[in-house]
């Protein structure tokens, strides 16, 4: 069976975010106001052939700590998609 999961990569708390720092300074000048701790990351989508959701998301999971992210610096979770978080 297929499942559709969704990993989402982000920097690890404390780990300097210059992507993020760039696009909070921008948008004041883009008119949004009110905006703060702006941090950027990483979204995947894809499919999982799996017998089960949970070994699915275990796949997806290994998958992401491995070939997605680092791990010294980065966060990575899988869902699937549909799941709220």
């Amino acid at each position: 069976m297929n499942y559709s999961v969704i990993v989402e990569v982000t920097l690890r708390p404390g780990i300097a975010d210059p992507e993020g720092a760039t696009i909070e300074r921008a948008l004041p000048a883009l008119g949004f106001t009110g905006v703060r701790a702006v941090r950027a990351g990483k979204l995947f989508r894809f499919d999982v052939e799996a017998a089960s959701s949970d070994e699915a998301l275990a796949n997806a999971q290994a998958l992401a700590e491995r070939l997605l992210s680092n791990p010294v610096i980065e966060d990575a979770t899988a869902r699937l998609e549909g799941e709220v978080q």
